[in-house]
């Protein structure tokens, strides 16, 4: 299976939680705004928000991210 890209990864991440933007924006410390640029894929989060992203996905089972980058394309 093919690696995520961390857009993707987010998504996935949000739905699996069952969370709207808005409230996972509000769980993990950012706006709204800022959920949506990532999913979008024109923002990146900060690096230590990365890794919690990362550590959120393992804690719900997520697969295939140990290859997802911060970087955009």
């Amino acid at each position: 299976m093919k690696n995520k890209e961390l857009p993707h990864l987010i998504k996935e991440l949000r739905d699996k939680l069952g969370l709207t933007q808005e409230q996972f924006a509000q769980r993990i410390g950012v706006t709204f705004s800022t959920i949506n640029n990532w999913e979008k894929g024109t923002r990146t989060p900060h690096p230590f928000l990365f890794q919690r992203l990362l550590e959120i996905a393992k804690d719900v089972g997520l697969k295939n991210i140990e290859n997802v980058k911060r970087t955009r394309k």
